[in-house]
């Protein structure tokens, strides 16, 4: 069978058309206007126009072409299996280009076999060293809890964070309903960035904070906020819950001064959780699955800070407080995280301090 382009089968249909759909008469111009061109038959002008509007294509279809349809076989299972066996991070549809099968027969080979696609877990890499203070800190606390079934919400745990002008964007789930495409963008990076660096701490059942921390935070400004600013913010905390309050932070450089150690000392006397040897309980470097800052405030805060696009940095900051007393307006919440932090505590001990949150 004669094999013609589309701009050839385009020619034909001109010249067939011209001509009055006399086939005979078509084939002569044809060959007449395009001399160097292999000279269609006759019937092939008839067919070209019967086939273009039974079907709407101008190729004719051509059998045995394209995948042949796919026989599930055992072998093929085993086939597809293995493949999931040796690398279980391929995809349904990668697997079938490389066995060269359909992809709904691999699709419903592993649904058949109970095998579904689990997402990955992000998480902060640990070091070595890493994974016997985490099981130090967390067998710390769980002594501590034996005696003080309410330890926990004796903790008050802070820490900081940066809120930038362009926040968290998943554009996976970042999409709109129509019937037909808006074509919507959204904006993630601008040339006039402008960010906050925002301080908070939860204890019992209240919300400390947030407050406005200076851009660099060195022990200087931190010691300052500690003496100045976060005695007023403890107001808000009940009196017998601040005289038996534990001051927690991270391994952050401005935290683990001299002079703010000193200050920990003179003000929560072996209550304090923190880096360095002489903190009443350390603060494993990397941890922030073990913290409720990070692993439930400033991911809540964030989401609905960033809900919409932020104009300014006054308006960032509005958002932010205005978020913070959302959680601060629902304080039973603060039961489920503690029971959470638990949860993980012990979690963490059982794996020996390794990851844990991929298994929550």
């Amino acid at each position: 069978m004669p094999n013609f382009t589309n701009d050839e089968y385009v020619d034909m249909l001109q010249v067939y058309f011209e001509c009055r759909k006399n086939c005979a008469a078509a084939t002569r111009a044809y060959n007449e206007r395009y001399p160097n061109r292999q000279v269609p038959h006759r019937q092939t002008f008839s067919a070209v126009e019967r086939r273009l509007r039974e079907t709407g294509k101008i190729q004719p279809h051509i059998e045995g072409t394209g995948r042949r349809p796919t026989v599930r076989t055992i072998y093929l299972e085993d086939a597809v299996l293995e493949e999931f066996d040796e690398n279980r991070q391929t995809s349904t549809r990668k697997t079938a280009m490389h066995l060269n099968v359909s992809h709904s027969v691999v699709w419903n080979i592993v649904h058949d076999n109970l095998l579904y696609p689990f997402h990955h877990r992000p998480v902060q890499a640990l070091l070595e060293p890493d994974m016997h203070k985490r099981v130090v800190f967390c067998e710390s606390y769980l002594n501590i809890l034996r005696n003080n079934l309410n330890f926990a919400s004796k903790i008050l745990f802070t820490d900081e964070a940066t809120f930038q002008r362009h926040g968290l964007t998943n554009m996976h789930n970042l999409h709109s309903w129509a019937h037909e495409n808006p074509h919507e963008v959204s904006m993630t990076t601008f040339q006039h960035n402008f960010s906050l660096n925002i301080w908070a701490g939860i204890v019992e059942n209240v919300l400390v904070g947030p407050f406005v921390l200076p851009h660099r935070l060195g022990a200087v400004e931190y010691l300052q906020f500690l003496n100045e600013h976060l005695p007023p913010l403890l107001e808000e905390v009940p009196l017998n819950v601040r005289q038996a309050m534990w001051y927690m932070h991270d391994g952050a450089p401005a935290h683990s001064t001299v002079v703010v150690r000193r200050w920990l000392n003179l003000n929560y006397p072996n209550r304090w959780i923190g880096r360095g040897n002489e903190a009443p309980i350390s603060w494993p470097a990397r941890s922030p699955d073990l913290t409720p800052m990070d692993f439930f405030f400033w991911g809540h805060i964030k989401s609905i800070v960033y809900a919409t696009p932020v104009d300014s940095v006054e308006e960032l900051q509005e958002r932010i407080f205005a978020a913070a007393d959302e959680i601060r307006n629902n304080p039973i919440i603060f039961a489920r995280v503690r029971n959470n932090f638990d949860k993980r505590v012990r979690l963490c001990l059982e794996r020996n301090g390794n990851y844990f949150e991929n298994v929550l």
